[in-house]
């Protein structure tokens, strides 16, 4: 089916974008596809998609742009995940703030490129931070396009949510496989520094998940964290208040005492929540640093 040039296809069960553009484009050869794929020609229910091993379900609309997508974005320190409408997901380096630490700073931020990237599109085009991750972390983060849709996410940011896991480095080896860390946060604005009580003395309760997922000798684990709550540094202050701060956190561990490499050791690697547009489900999930494995 065309519509404005553009080929509309439809998936009738379970497979793959590759897959079912080669069925139904005429044989088109696999580089051929890759080549509409890496220019960003391929939309999947109306989001630009690049992986050709895309799972697809009965249903999904796959359409083919007549010409390449929006612009691409170019950047050693952010790499664009996700992009539709409402939406941008993208993959933060270490390094980056996600926002100017105050107002009048010129430091690139994930939101100074971003706005540079949707400017491009239209010069009246804007971007809105929904949350936040520290400079020294990387991982996935969330922009919306609007204002209202912002104000919305943020509201609701708990309730839309389904899945937020981190991966750390953490000194030493923890007690236990896995476990439940709960204490009250409170957070000193004079020195930007959290304290964690194990009995609630006012402060914001806060509870983190984690599972080891392996050790090295007997000084690193390397740890699976899951959210419940989403307070300032709450991993980093949580993993500290058992013993086991994350490797390289300069802030509330050792630094880089027990650090194989020159960073905070803490990447945020899946992101689920329900999409507040479609009310769907939508799934973000980027490989353990290489730097992390143990």
């Amino acid at each position: 089916m065309k519509r404005k040039n553009n080929t509309i296809l439809r998936a009738t069960a379970a497979t793959t974008l590759l897959d079912l553009m080669q069925a139904k484009l005429g044989g088109m050869t696999v580089t051929s596809i890759k080549q509409l794929l890496r220019s960003r020609r391929v939309q999947v229910n109306g989001a630009i998609c690049t992986r050709g091993d895309q799972a697809l379900k009965a249903g999904d609309g796959v359409t083919i742009l007549s010409q390449a997508g929006t612009t691409t974005l170019h950047h050693p320190k952010l790499s664009l995940v996700y992009e539709d409408d409402y939406l941008l997901v993208v993959n933060k380096k270490q390094g980056l703030l996600t926002v100017p630490s105050n107002p009048d700073s010129a430091e690139t931020t994930a939101l100074s490129i971003l706005k540079a990237y949707v400017r491009k599109q239209h010069p009246r085009n804007n971007i809105y931070v929904v949350h936040r991750l520290d400079r020294e972390t990387s991982g996935l983060l969330v922009f919306a396009k609007t204002p209202q849709l912002q104000e919305y996410m943020r509201t609701y940011w708990r309730q839309l949510v389904t899945k937020r896991t981190y991966i750390a480095l953490a000194e030493g080896i923890l007690p236990e496989q896995k476990g439940t860390i709960t204490t009250w946060l409170t957070e000193d604005k004079r020195n930007a520094m959290v304290f964690s009580s194990p009995v609630d003395d006012g402060g914001q309760k806060a509870v983190t998940h984690y599972e080891v997922l392996g050790t090295r000798e007997n000084d690193i684990s390397l740890v699976a964290l899951n959210l419940e709550t989403g307070r300032t540094n709450q991993i980093r202050v949580h993993l500290a208040s058992i013993g086991h701060p994350v490797v390289g956190d300069r802030k509330y561990g050792h630094g880089n005492t027990y650090s194989p490499v020159d960073r905070l050791c803490l990447h945020a690697r899946i992101l689920e929540f329900i999409h507040p547009a479609t009310e769907q489900v939508v799934h973000f999930e980027t490989p353990i640093p290489r730097e992390f494995k143990i």
